[in-house]
């Protein structure tokens, strides 16, 4: 049931009209950096709550932000860090995570965020792959950084900031920050088209790949989100990983809407429609899909939610999600290379479990094509593709696989669309050879790296695995050495060397032992075939998670 979109909520300066406002949104001028979105905030705001962390009770105005990014912007460039150096962070979601992002992007400096569930292997790769020249991380993950397998020489104890205690010869982040100036002016230039992160996404050769995002694309990825509907949002809820995407564009979203971020120090279901009823958020993404497996309360409703984003939402459970938690839940589309690229309006109600991702948005241009790069025409599959204003520069030192990306200037997404006869897209597949659990893209390739590692494995084959929670599980199906049986390399010593190199959420759930594998004739393993061998995939396996033989 759509939610009654008031009048008080609209935006005056936004018309009521998608198409209208789309032309208005485009035509407005953009912040010079996310730094410059900050300092417009706080001279028009500056005693307004520019975020509160909801587990720590932290608070700061926007005049308050302001200050501490300068602090320790001036560390920083104390320290030596320039215009263009790339700084490596692995801090969960504290204030020292969006304090440090603001700080470089005043510099003009490149975060290279890193997940923090990371072994030292995943940290070796994309410290060394990104090049990074510092290092700030949590205290926490300092064995971590101990396990990497070969740490570059420029990235010395007395380049390592450390969020909590360091070790002696490293650099404390709270110190550094204290001994900064609040009125600090960056010394070079900072403008839209500048580095701004190297953010890494699961690719399918094996390890992820660093996709270039310049302030231009955050400035533009924040803008999209907070003024395409129109509304006005005085309270926006983040609540996963600050190393992820969605964070950072949700923070510069508050910023662009002058409005107050509540920031969580990790997602909770259980907790979710308790943030949203205590303080009265407005916008968020939702978890819809556990969130509607959760039982029913009396309180699901209790909220005063504009909207919520959703992706991948059953369309059978779309009018339902939308009732029970009394929400306009609106689904979109998008990925680290492109941040957003299509969403449904909040205005068009009929489409409402459709299975719909919406339209192209604002900067953006969307249609399917086949594989040369023609556009197919409406109701047929194939690829779609994106441009605009504001999308990756590229991938960080992959000049082919850069040009892999793209037809001509047009993204090539991986994914497998149609668009209707209204103009509205929906995903049918996926091109790319990846795994989709919860929030989490893996790449089956580097799964299967790990595995090929292990002395007693001649050749593994990962896929995914249709799962209820997490749409899908990752599943494992290995050939052995000669002469081996699976009591002499059981499940669980399979397990125990993938958690060695994998992060938590890479790890396979379901073993399968195999003596051979479908394949083509130049002997390559046919993925398709493997898949479409079972009915159900979790037969012949060992469930780690259940601990049972399905």
């Amino acid at each position: 049931m759509q939610k009654p979109i008031q009048p008080h909520w609209r935006l005056p300066r936004y018309s009521a009209d998608p198409a209208v406002r789309r032309g208005q949104l485009e035509a407005e001028p953009l912040p010079a950096s996310n730094a410059a979105l900050l300092d417009e905030a706080a001279a028009e705001v500056p005693d307004r709550l520019a975020w509160r962390f909801i587990d720590s009770g932290e608070t700061a105005t926007y005049r308050e932000v302001q200050a501490s990014v300068n602090r320790i912007a001036s560390a920083l460039h104390g320290m030596g860090v320039r215009k263009g150096a790339h700084v490596a962070m692995m801090v969960p979601n504290l204030p020292q995570f969006p304090l440090t992002w603001l700080a470089l992007g005043r510099l003009g400096a490149v975060m290279v965020p890193v997940n923090v569930s990371y072994t030292g292997r995943e940290l070796d790769y994309i410290v060394n792959d990104g090049q990074a020249e510092y290092l700030v991380i949590y205290e926490e993950f300092l064995p971590t950084l101990d396990a990497m397998l070969k740490r570059p020489a420029a990235l010395a104890d007395a380049r390592v900031i450390v969020v909590g205690r360091p070790r002696p010869g490293q650099q404390d982040w709270q110190a550094l920050h204290d001994s900064g100036d609040p009125a600090f002016k960056a010394p070079e230039p900072v403008d839209l088209d500048d580095l701004l992160n190297i953010q890494y996404t699961s690719g399918t050769t094996g390890f992820p790949k660093g996709v270039l995002q310049a302030q231009r694309y955050w400035i533009t990825q924040s803008r999209i989100n907070a003024f395409r509907d129109g509304l006005a949002y005085e309270r926006i809820l983040i609540s996963t990983p600050f190393y992820y995407m969605d964070p950072q564009w949700l923070l510069l979203m508050t910023f662009h809407q002058r409005a107050t971020a509540f920031i969580a120090a990790k997602q909770s279901t259980t907790r979710y429609t308790e943030w949203l009823r205590t303080w009265k958020i407005q916008f968020s993404l939702m978890p819809a899909e556990v969130m509607f497996k959760n039982p029913p309360s009396p309180d699901d409703g209790d909220n005063e939610i504009r909207r919520v984003n959703v992706y991948g939402l059953r369309k059978e459970i779309h009018a339902a999600v939308e009732q029970r938690f009394n929400v306009n839940a609106r689904e979109a589309f998008g990925m680290t290379e492109l941040g957003s690229a299509t969403y449904m309006p909040l205005e068009v109600e009929d489409m409402t479990g459709s299975g719909s991702c919406g339209m192209a948005g604002p900067f953006r241009e969307c249609k399917v094509v086949d594989p040369e790069g023609r556009e197919v025409p409406r109701g047929e599959i194939g690829e779609l593709v994106v441009r605009g204003s504001g999308i990756l520069r590229g991938y960080f030192n992959k000049p082919e696989a850069t040009k892999e990306a793209f037809h001509g200037d047009w993204f090539r997404t991986g994914d497998l669309f149609r668009q209707d006869e209204r103009g509205y897209f929906y995903i049918v597949g996926r091109v790319k050879e990846m795994i989709r659990r919860s929030s989490e893209n893996i790449p089956a390739r580097e799964v299967e790296a790990v595995l090929k590692d292990m002395p007693q494995i001649v050749e593994a084959a990962v896929i995914g695995v249709p799962d209820d929670l997490r749409k899908e599980e990752v599943k494992a199906c290995v050939i052995l050495q000669p002469g081996l049986t699976k009591s002499d390399v059981p499940p669980e010593a399979i397990i125990a060397h993938a958690r060695r190199f994998l992060a938590p959420f890479k790890v396979p759930r379901y073993i399968e032992y195999r003596s051979e594998f479908p394949r083509t004739p130049s002997n390559k393993i046919r993925k398709p075939a493997l898949i479409q061998e079972k009915p159900d995939q979790r037969t012949d396996s060992w469930d780690r998670v259940d601990g049972v033989w399905r």
